[in-house]
């Protein structure tokens, strides 16, 4: 039986260990204690990722990430009526820490009733929060199950993620020449005004259903008094449409190109990458259907959304694994007003179990 207050101490005690991405030794530590305690066997791969069995012969993975976004050290969460909120100067960890915490519960409850763990594998990855990197080098090699329910979407459990697009990072470095500004501005070619020229001809916010395209981060220059030599843009855009995604390909080149021609003593580099790829899961999906089955024993309607974001659910499709996301009761992730919502949160340690409990032979 899924034990609200143990739950809910489970979350908290998890959120005050600080793990922003690429420090989650501490949490990793936690988990390994707490899942070994249940009888499950723990192992790391060679990038920190934690994996866990309880047979040999799993068929589902129960999975969330370890990390956290900042400011995310020091968290104090506090309990306000149904929900689980910071004390306002951090976030609340509540992504994904409150599906981490909705698995180990669901996993302890079947293991008091059961006496042991039906076969599951578990993975909690690293580095999540900056750009799936923890489940682009996990080691597949260390996994059998093929598929896979990720514990890290937003709202409650009964939210299933169906959809998620490829997301292509970018860079254009712009190049031009410093000078004395006060002396010799005449002489300079500042990188700045150029970036603001190609900044104000590139798209911004949602184009389309479903694409956006955003510039996220802009450094250059060195000192007031210099006329800068060089800027750095950083910028993303995502689609579910592949076709859409060539299109601001190519129309960034094009602007990039007009960008040189107006300022032809100016250099500009473009740099793409392609973080993640878009997925579509089918109504006859077997883990949809698994998850959906599961949400209807608890009397939860399933709640089928698209999503504009990417999680390890994306690098699962890659590696052939079968994987949907779930809600984990969390709302504003990666703000100040991050919030739990008990009951979800509940809700969340019911589906678990359920999903759990199909294992049984």
């Amino acid at each position: 039986m899924i034990n609200k207050e143990r739950l809910i101490n489970t979350f908290c005690d998890l959120v005050q260990i600080d793990s922003p991405s690429g420090e989650e030794e501490n949490v990793a530590l936690f988990l390994i204690d707490f899942l070994e305690k249940l009888g499950l066997k723990t192992q790391r791969d060679s990038y920190g990722n934690l994996i866990a069995k309880s047979s040999n012969n799993p068929k589902i993975i129960l999975s969330g990430h370890m990390d956290t976004v900042e400011p995310g050290r020091g968290i104090k969460p506090e309990i306000q009526q149904d929900r689980i909120v910071s004390d306002g100067t951090t976030i609340l960890g509540g992504d994904a820490k409150a599906g981490v915490s909705a698995i180990l519960e669901g996993l302890q409850s079947i293991f008091e009733e059961y006496k042991e763990i039906p076969p599951v594998e578990v993975v909690f990855t690293r580095e999540e929060e900056i750009g799936l990197v923890g489940a682009e080098n996990l080691d597949f090699s260390l996994i059998s199950a093929k598929e896979a329910i990720v514990f890290d979407g937003e709202g409650p459990a009964s939210t299933i993620t169906i959809s998620s697009p490829t997301y292509i990072g970018f860079t254009i470095e712009v190049t031009g020449r410093s000078a004395h500004a006060g002396a010799e501005p005449e002489k300079g070619l500042s990188a700045i005004r150029i970036a603001a020229d190609l900044i104000t001809n590139l798209p911004q916010g949602r184009l389309d259903k479903n694409t956006t395209f955003n510039i996220g981060l802009i450094e250059g220059g060195s000192t007031r008094n210099t006329v800068a030599e060089s800027t750095t843009i950083t910028g993303e855009f995502r689609s579910t449409n592949i076709e859409k995604l060539d299109d601001i390909e190519s129309e960034i080149t094009n602007i990039v190109q007009s960008i040189k021609n107006k300022y032809p003593d100016a250099n500009l580099a473009t740099h793409l990458h392609k973080q993640f790829e878009t997925y579509t899961i089918s109504e006859d999906d077997p883990v949809r259907i698994r998850v959906s089955e599961a949400l209807n024993s608890l009397g939860l309607t399933p709640d089928y959304v698209e999503s504009g974001g990417g999680t390890d659910g994306n690098v699962f499709k890659l590696n052939n694994i079968n994987a949907v996301v779930i809600g984990m009761a969390v709302t504003g992730m990666h703000t100040k007003r991050e919030f739990v919502t008990i009951p979800d949160l509940v809700d969340a340690a019911h589906l678990c179990e359920a999903l759990l409990r199909n294992e049984i032979i």
